[in-house]
């Protein structure tokens, strides 16, 4: 909801969110414009409801911006104006917790400027930013962005840089990392255990090395290679 204060930074799951992410003109919060808002609300852990909207920025998209998200000027011509769309937008998130990848850097940014110049107040929504979130769950990935953490997970990256795509992408990533555990970030994501659905793991026992869930103790499925 609106009010004079932002929210905190959470660092921990939580299993009802709505996901966000923008496209934008550019990406200086203090001179670009957003060009679209989609998110996806999810209550225990599972997607409910989804909103997305293209937005006229009354000003010439970059070709610079197109060739990153595909939007142009064509296509938000009979778009709403921003405060339209923010207005629907803070209706549906209400006071959940939102999360999105980079957005303590990124979207927030956008998000509590121009909330402040529309309407003398900000969203005080907790947020948990899951490029954090992943930095903590998977120290040994080389990088962090959203594509490489769905292509980690065998998650398909299709259609990334749209927002509503890439709400739908964090939101499976966010649903794996918080069921990672650092110590088994060596895991395959590629390979569930049938029982848990949870990531397996090389282990090396008394026989030779097989796979294990990452859910043990709590699960206790192996797999011999």
């Amino acid at each position: 909801m609106l009010d004079t204060k932002k929210g905190k930074r959470l660092k921990d799951y939580v299993p009802d969110y709505v996901v966000f992410d923008l496209e934008t003109t550019g990406t200086s919060y203090k001179n670009d414009a957003i060009i679209e808002v989609s998110a996806v609300k999810v209550i225990g852990g599972g997607v409910v409801e989804e909103f997305s909207s293209l937005v006229n920025p009354l000003r010439h998209i970059p070709g610079y911006a197109t060739a990153v998200n595909g939007i142009s000027d064509d296509m938000v011509a009979g778009a709403p104006i921003l405060d339209t769309v923010l207005s629907d937008f803070f209706m549906f998130i209400g006071d959940m917790v939102l999360v999105g990848h980079n957005i303590h850097s990124f979207d927030m940014k956008f998000l509590y400027r121009d909330a402040q110049l529309l309407f003398g107040k900000i969203p005080n929504n907790d947020y948990v930013d899951s490029l954090y979130m992943s930095r903590v769950k998977l120290p040994k990935l080389a990088h962090h962005r959203l594509v490489d953490l769905a292509v980690y997970y065998g998650i398909s990256p299709e259609g990334a840089h749209r927002a509503l795509n890439d709400c739908q992408m964090n939101q499976q990533v966010f649903e794996r990392l918080a069921i990672e555990n650092p110590s088994t970030s060596g895991a395959d994501a590629s390979k569930l255990c049938p029982c848990c659905k949870r990531a397996m793991i090389m282990r090396n026992g008394k026989f030779g090395y097989f796979w294990g869930c990452t859910g043990f103790p709590n699960c206790r499925y192996t797999e011999n290679i």
